[in-house]
């Protein structure tokens, strides 16, 4: 049972080890999709960014020494790949904006019975198309087209067929009126041989093999005076064969010695080719590494050029920049100057009118107090008075009160002349102030009106 027990035991944990396995690789494959999905992303991002930029490097460079080209108005309607049949849309052209705009909205082709009353309304040779073969253009020039061609040969052939069909079954008409027949004229005989006994043939053929005899005999006679007009040339020949082992063996030996020479010349043409490719390997290693360096000098003088171009590009912006600059500065400096001396008057005009008007105020408040006081002492006095002349009245005869009327109309009389003369003085001194005060306002505010408009100009 342990046994049993144990086993059991160890298979659950192999599945569930599986099973852990399984989960694990199942999740490592999902995160390893994920973190590819990511890449593909990232190295796509990475390529456009890179694209973008040689874009506006290559822009830039175009306009690196400030040459300006003009547009091109006919390889551009020429050209199928330009802008204006293909435009991008990164550089701010779509296509298919406002499309929607140009959906027809229509009952007849929205409504199944729109659609009927439609077709309804649509003539038959629309519902019904009729369909008319094209005639076929003869080529240039009047030489047809060799499929044409073909089609009126055998359009041809088929007529001439059923017209000797149709003359096959055709009944002949009979003559309206009476016509001649014309015979043809009659053949010549045709020539005849008249055929050779055997006697003469078997003549013939014999007289035909004695030629050929003769011909051949003459023939054999022909290369024996030949052969015997060249004995001579014939047994030196046979000389020369005698002698042949001998000149044989001198000509192996003396191909031999020849071969040898060769390969003494073959193996100092092989170690002059050696000695020669390696100068010249020497010599081209040096004219490669000579003509990488050139070229990499070139290339780093160009660019050199190019960046101190950049630099006296980005000199010349920085100083129109700066010219700018001053020159906005200037002009807002002196504005401010302006507004700081329109300011300082305009505080200067509000306190003058200020103190005026509260020099004003004081005098009005000095003067209202005043007469309020005098109005009060006048009433203490007068009631002090009354009390002293309803005890003089009570007291005095009629000389007293003759000689105080003549008292009060001198005390009456010439305090007002005083106060006249007193005012008109007063008035005389403000009005002077009030001419002085006037003259400095309108002088300051012409000063100011006058750079204001030099200002402007």
């Amino acid at each position: 049972l342990k046994h049993i027990q144990f086993q059991e035991q160890a298979v659950v944990s192999t599945q569930s080890t599986g099973d852990n396995n399984n989960t694990n690789t199942e999740r490592l494959n999902a995160i390893w999709s994920k973190k590819q999905v990511a890449k593909d992303a990232k190295f796509k991002k990475m390529r456009t960014e890179n694209i973008k930029a040689l874009r506006k490097l290559a822009a830039e460079r175009e306009k690196v020494e400030g040459k300006l080209s003009r547009r091109n108005v006919v390889s551009d309607y020429s050209s199928f790949a330009s802008q204006v049949y293909a435009p991008q849309t990164r550089v701010g052209v779509f296509l298919d904006r406002g499309s929607e705009l140009y959906n027809v909205k229509n009952r007849y082709l929205n409504t199944y019975e729109g659609l009927l009353e439609l077709e309804n309304s649509l003539p038959d040779f629309v519902t019904q198309p009729r369909i008319k073969l094209p005639n076929l253009i003869a080529g240039k020039g009047g030489a047809k087209k060799r499929f044409e061609k073909r089609l009126k040969e055998l359009d041809e052939t088929a007529e001439l067929i059923k017209l000797e069909k149709e003359k096959q079954f055709e009944v002949p008409a009979p003559p309206r009126f009476l016509q001649k027949v014309v015979r043809p004229p009659p053949r010549p005989p045709t020539p005849s041989v008249e055929t050779p006994s055997e006697e003469d043939e078997k003549r013939e053929l014999a007289v035909i093999f004695l030629q050929q005899l003769l011909r051949g005999r003459a023939i054999q006679n022909m290369m024996q005076e030949g052969k015997e007009k060249r004995m001579e040339l014939i047994d030196e020949l046979r000389s020369t064969e005698a002698l042949k082992p001998e000149a044989e063996k001198l000509n192996k030996d003396a191909k031999k010695a020849a071969r040898a020479v060769q390969r003494k010349q073959r193996m100092m043409h092989h170690k002059e080719n050696l000695a020669n490719e390696m100068l010249e390997g020497m010599g081209g290693k040096n004219i490669g590494q000579m003509a990488d360096f050139l070229s990499k000098e070139l290339v780093r003088l160009q660019e050199e050029q190019r960046i101190h171009a950049f630099a006296l590009l980005a000199e010349r912006k920085r100083r129109m920049r700066e010219a700018e600059e001053s020159g906005k500065r200037q002009v807002e400096e002196r504005r401010r100057v302006e507004e700081d001396e329109i300011w300082r008057q305009m505080c200067n005009c509000h306190q003058g009118t200020m103190e005026t008007y509260l020099e004003d105020i004081i005098v009005r408040s000095v003067d209202r107090t005043a007469d309020e006081q005098a109005r009060q002492e006048i009433q203490t006095k007068a009631e002090k008075i009354n009390d002293i002349a309803y005890e003089m009245e009570s007291k005095r005869d009629r000389l007293q009160s003759e000689n105080m009327v003549a008292e009060l109309v001198y005390s009456f009389l010439l305090p007002e002349v005083e106060k006249e003369t007193l005012r008109e003085n007063v008035k005389r001194e403000q009005r002077r102030h009030i001419l002085a005060a006037h003259s400095v306002i309108h002088g300051q505010t012409a000063d100011i009106e006058k750079e204001g408009e030099s200002s402007k100009q």
